[in-house]
């Protein structure tokens, strides 16, 4: 696989320690209960499949991480800047994330998502996954615990 592929006007990179900053700053001001710097870093050390999108004047677009387990991948993380929401660009990451786990050799994905998050829910329904499960207080939120529901598709 190469190392740094084009789209139309977009350039996808894997992800790397000198993009932490902006990647932490998208991720604090996109979600009430953000990952951290070290859960990024975490996975950067562990070798996920981690990818930034940036358009042709090099600002970040959208970011995923994700993690291949014999023949699925578990999508951990896909966020889009806040700017660039509702232009399609959720949609090009799941795309781009399918296509690289099909080339891992995943049949599947699989992923959790919090009910309260609307928008991406409608993205995952919207491109073919379906609910397969829920687990119970996965999500920390605020004081409390928010379900997950565990989504998957076939690749």
């Amino acid at each position: 696989m190469s190392a740094l592929l084009r789209g139309a006007d977009e350039l996808w990179v894997p992800m790397g320690v000198q993009d932490l900053d902006e990647v932490v700053a998208i991720e604090q001001d996109v979600y009430p209960h953000p990952w951290t710097r070290s859960n990024f870093l975490d996975s950067l050390s562990a070798g996920y499949s981690s990818w930034t999108l940036r358009d042709g004047a090099n600002e970040l677009i959208a970011y995923a991480i994700f993690m291949m387990a014999v023949d699925e991948v578990h999508l951990l993380n896909l966020t889009v800047a806040r700017d660039f929401q509702r232009r399609g660009y959720g949609w090009q990451m799941l795309e781009w994330s399918a296509q690289r786990a099909r080339e891992y050799g995943a049949l599947t994905m699989l992923l959790e998502v919090r009910p309260s998050n609307v928008a991406a829910l409608r993205l995952y329904q919207r491109y073919g996954f379906e609910r397969i499960g829920v687990r119970r207080g996965y999500y920390p939120a605020g004081g409390e615990r928010e379900d997950a529901l565990v989504l998957r598709i076939a690749l």
